[in-house]
Order: structure tokens, then sequence, then C-alpha cells
């Protein structure tokens, strides 16, 4: 699993950033974080593709977070897809796509599956595979969520000694038995099952996604233990009030939340407009004072993920 940052951007797009979104790719199949104006040049500049992007999370309904999302729709269908894209978001989510698409007289060639978020929703929002998203309600000027993508636990380390001491002879049973399936000994009869041979199970990897909020209980619930977390630190330490004001996030409380959440490393977004390019080494400067792992994100900048443990 890899994640690509499309744009780094806040408020509206920039010459030279684009409005913040994130896609992440996992196992040949993609999945999409928001989707600003003009994030489908992104997607052009990085030779990205669109026809395996199963879905479209979207945060919140402001314009630098929704209004690129009826773009994605049309260049997915110019892909000749097959499979249904799932658009999943905050109340009203599906209206504002359902009214965009008839206002445009656009017919999709693919069907839109959408979950949205509803009063007692069930934390996990949707299923990606294997794989779970989880939504949390996050603290801004207008209704927003924050997710958090979990892959599902991994089987513990096999263990030879373990197999040799039961007698089980090198071969296909090793396989069977890492994978969770019980086999049967081979002399004895008996059932040997996966826990006789393997450590305790291993987690898998975290991704979470949260922009556009102040330090909030649902912030630290989604970044908690996260290996990699996209989080929003638009305003420089100077800014702090207006920061407040308008239910954003300097670079030293994103990284203060971050630290406690007990994230492994932290990509800063949703730069704001005010400061360019030039100005982010100094944005990465302070941010670091607080959490030295952390970077400010660049456009088409690939983030790796490793396997836990």
């Amino acid at each position: 699993m890899d994640c690509v940052l499309l744009a780094s951007g806040g408020m509206m797009p920039m010459p030279e950033r684009l409005p913040t979104s994130v896609l992440v790719r996992r196992d040949g199949h993609m999945m999409m974080f928001d989707a600003g104006e003009g994030i489908q040049l992104a997607l052009k500049r990085g030779a990205l593709g669109i026809r395996a992007l199963d879905a479209v999370a979207i945060t919140h309904l402001h314009a630098d977070h929704v209004l690129g999302l009826p773009g994605v729709l049309m260049f997915r269908a110019q892909s000749d897809p097959t499979e249904p894209l799932t658009v999943i978001g905050p109340p009203g989510i599906e209206r504002f796509v359902q009214h965009t698409l008839e206002d445009l007289h656009y017919h999709l060639n693919f069907d839109i599956e959408f979950v949205e978020w509803r009063e007692g929703a069930p934390a996990t929002a949707w299923r990606w595979h294997d794989a779970a998203l989880f939504w949390h309600e996050l603290e801004h000027s207008t209704f927003c969520l924050g997710y958090r993508l979990e892959e599902p636990p991994r089987p513990g380390k096999f263990s030879t000694e373990k197999a040799h001491a039961l007698g089980i002879p090198t071969g296909p049973s090793y396989g069977k038995l890492q994978s969770g399936q019980d086999i049967i000994h081979p002399t004895t009869g008996e059932i040997v099952r996966p826990r006789d041979v393997l450590g305790h199970p291993r987690r898998g990897r975290i991704v979470a996604y949260c922009t556009d909020t102040r330090p909030c209980d649902g912030l630290s619930t989604a970044i908690a233990g996260a290996d990699l977390a996209f989080v929003e630190g638009m305003f420089g330490p100077e800014h702090e009030t207006e920061a407040s004001e308008k239910k954003h996030m300097t670079v030293l409380e994103a990284t203060r939340a971050a630290k406690n959440a007990g994230a492994s490393r932290v990509v800063l977004v949703h730069i704001s407009p005010r400061y360019a390019l030039s100005e982010e080494v100094r944005l990465e400067a302070q941010a670091r004072t607080v959490l030295p792992s952390c970077s400010v994100g660049t456009a088409l900048s690939c983030y790796e993920i490793p396997l836990p443990d």
C-alpha cells in the first residue's frame, strides 16, 4: 500500500498548489480522499490513471474539497470502467452529485453507490475489500469528517521450530497454516491449527486523512497510532488567532495533536494560499520543533507504507 499526495493546498486552486487530495493505492485498486477543483490535472500530471478508482471519500461540502468531484466522475467515464464507484461523505453529498450531473446533462457509464453519514451511523463507513474505512466527526465551520483506513490484522510469524516439534514436514502444509487454515497431521491424523505454529497476530497498516478542523476528540481518534497521517497545517503559528476563528489549525497545533495521538509519520497539508512554496520550508521547520519526523506535503509525492512489526 502507498499514498500519492495529489495536491496540498487549501481554500482555492493556485498556480503552484491545487486543493488537497490524497490517492491511496492497494492491491491494484485506488481510493481518493477529497476532490477539489482541478484535481484531474494532478492525476494527469502523475500519469496515475483512474479506471482502478473504487471510491472517493469527501470530508465536507466546501468548494476546495468537492468541486472537482464532477470532473473526476467524467474523467473516470472516459476510461470505460466496468465497476461502480462509491462516493462517501457528509449529508448532502448525494444531492450535490446528482443535481450537478442533471444540470450538466451528463450521463455516466457506471453506477454510483452513495454512503452518506447520518446521525447514529456506525463507526465503519465502508469496507474496501478486507480493509475498513472509519469516519469521525471533526470540528470545523461546517459538518466535516475525518477518515481512518485500517487493514485487517495479519497472521503471526510462522515458527518452523514449532512445526518441526509437531512433526509437520516441510511443504504445502506450512503455507496453509500460515494463511490461517487447519491441516490434518500426515502421521497422527490429528488437526493442527494455525495457533499451534504462529505467533501473535500482527496489525495491518493504518492511514488517516483529516483536514479542516480544530484539535478535537474526533481528530485524535482518527489519527491514533496511524502509520501515515495527512493532517491539515493551514497556518503558521503567527496566525493562531485566525486559525481558531476559522476552525483550522496551525502547524504547531497539528503536530501536537499528532504527537499526542501517537501517529508515526505525519504529512501536513491544506496549506493556506498566503504562503508561497518557498515558505513551506519555514512551516516545516516550525512543525519539526514539535514532531521531528513530520513534513509539509509536496504534490505528487509518493509515500510507501511498510508493514508494521
